[in-house]
């Protein structure tokens, strides 16, 4: 039995949100930060080391599966991560450095990430039970725009998201286990639709994400796929068929998850990939309390999601009575296991990374829902917050290079003490481009296709967008001084000279790695 949908939509109001300007707003999201900077503190620089030391190895097969950097081993028990950043490296010509290299690699898995997450979303929104109310007389909006318009607005939502900004661009396992979370995700939407890829996808995403540092979320959330498939086909199994059903899921495809799942588990267990490291709040004993543990969780929560949270529960409630159809309970699963990943390991923003795109896929289906007013107030506060916060950055960045006003200059001094500001003609002019194509698309919101689906998430997705951009051209000096390693190699560099050989005591894994390469860092 469909019980009635929430979603009352017109086809005026799946207007097509143009691809080419989609694009530009990926690539806007995804290019600044890939030059002009090196490997920032701590996991990104710990990771790179990795990546060097693999791609520079000489000792067989035998060590890309035991990967070593001075004698530890990472963090995080991953494998994959660290042979795309070796693989780039050694694709990479002589003259593009090592690091350059691996980012490039990493942003073709974000850029996959946004392809699976909207693919997800389509064939999700594809589904009957997710369709809008169809009216008496016609008018309501077609089955696969209307599943393009709530695709566009899902990645939009996940280019708004505020957690994926800096982890998004940085060479970390915990991006690739992001794009293989993403993988998992389509792979399970999709596979009625397109068996042979969504397979594929699935199987990538199982077990890229087992080799990943993440071999205990990728089997609860294989667990979970195939009891959410099995219990569809059980549904559609005892229903009556009728023309308006679309395509459903069946036993094979529950084998089918069930299959790859156990044969993902299995490798991680026989490579010892499986570790369980449970740290419940308060763990920490006398330096941390379980309220105090639970406020930060709660916080970053707030932060790291936003604005997808608020959308996400908004999504539950008008869905609630859909709470078993496969286009809620699927990004419902993806959400949950990493939010509990996040309440049980010290990797909390880690884990809650993994959320984003079944939060974003939540967030697109509030969309039909929502009434004038609502998109109204989401407008106004995107426009006033990131108008707010460019203002402020132009502001300062002003003041550090010229030192008027006196006190923005001093707090700026503050926050990078020996940074020398200077000015750079190329990130001026791109800064510059990027506000003039906020202030462009603030005033298009505001005149034109009031009536498209995705208009509500235009500018929380632009707004971000504009943040990184002006963070990534403007404050990308004074930044990368403060997360890289510079400062301190160059200190030793002045006090021992050009040493061949180095005596390390009580480094970690992240300094060393600099220690190591100091030239590569200008130092």
């Amino acid at each position: 039995m469909n019980l009635p949908t929430p979603a009352i939509v017109t086809q005026a109001a799946v207007r097509r949100l143009p691809r080419i300007a989609l694009l530009l707003l990926c690539a806007a999201y995804l290019m600044p930060g890939l030059v002009g900077r090196g490997p920032w503190k701590s996991a990104d620089i710990a990771a790179f080391g990795y990546m060097a030391e693999l791609a520079s190895s000489t000792e067989g097969i035998a060590r890309w599966f035991d990967p070593l950097l001075l004698g530890l081993r990472p963090e995080t028990p991953a494998l994959v991560p660290y042979w795309i950043g070796a693989w780039a490296i050694k694709i990479a010509p002589s003259w593009v450095n090592p690091d350059l290299a691996v980012r490039i690699a990493f942003a073709v898995v974000l850029w996959f990430t946004f392809t699976a997450t909207w693919y997800a979303v389509y064939y999700l929104a594809r589904t009957p039970r997710a369709q809008p109310v169809a009216f008496a007389f016609g008018g309501e909006a077609l089955p696969k725009d209307y599943a393009r318009a709530i695709a566009d607005g899902g990645l939009l939502a996940l280019i708004a998201s505020w957690g994926l900004a800096l982890a998004g661009h940085e060479t970390t396992p915990a991006l690739a286990q992001l794009f293989f979370t993403s993988s998992m995700f389509y792979g399970v939407a999709a596979l009625p639709f397109r068996r042979i890829g969504a397979t594929i996808a699935l199987g990538i995403g199982l077990l890229g994400m087992a080799l990943s540092g993440g071999p205990t979320v990728a089997l609860l959330l294989g667990a979970g796929a195939t009891v959410l498939v099995a219990a569809e086909c059980r549904r559609a199994r005892n229903a009556p068929r009728s023309d308006d059903d679309g395509p459903s899921y069946t036993a094979a495809m529950a084998w089918t998850v069930l299959g790859i799942t156990v044969v993902a588990g299995a490798l991680a267990f026989s490579l010892g990939l499986v570790q369980w490291r449970i740290a419940l709040p308060g763990h920490h004993g006398l330096t941390s309390s379980v309220s105090s543990d639970l406020r930060s969780l709660f916080k970053l929560l707030i932060w790291f999601t936003w604005p997808t949270w608020p959308l996400a529960m908004w999504t539950l409630w008008r869905w609630r009575r859909q709470l078993s159809a496969r286009h809620v309970a699927l990004p419902m699963w993806f959400a949950l296991v990493p939010l509990a990943a996040t309440l049980t390991t010290e990797f909390s923003d880690r884990s809650l990374l993994l959320a984003l795109p079944a939060l974003a896929t939540l967030a697109a289906f509030a969309l039909p829902t929502f009434r004038r007013s609502a998109s109204a107030l989401i407008d106004w506060f995107t426009l006033l917050f990131f108008t707010g916060l460019a203002v402020i950055g132009w502001f300062y960045w002003i003041a550090m290079l010229t030192g008027v006003p006196v006190k923005a200059a001093a707090s700026v001094a503050r926050l990078v003490p020996g940074f020398v500001p200077h000015f750079s003609l190329i990130a001026f002019v791109l800064a510059l481009l990027a506000t003039l194509a906020w202030i462009w698309l603030v005033r298009w919101r505001t005149g034109r296709h009031r009536a498209a689906l995705w208009k509500t998430l235009v500018l929380p997705a632009g707004g971000t967008a504009l943040c990184w951009m002006l963070l990534m051209t403007l404050w990308l000096p004074p930044v990368d001084y403060a997360r890289s390693y510079v400062p301190q190699v160059r200190a030793v560099t002045e006090r021992v000279g050009s040493a061949a050989c180095l005596s390390t005591l009580g480094l970690g894994r992240q300094p060393q790695r600099h220690e190591q390469h100091p030239a590569q860092r200008g130092a």
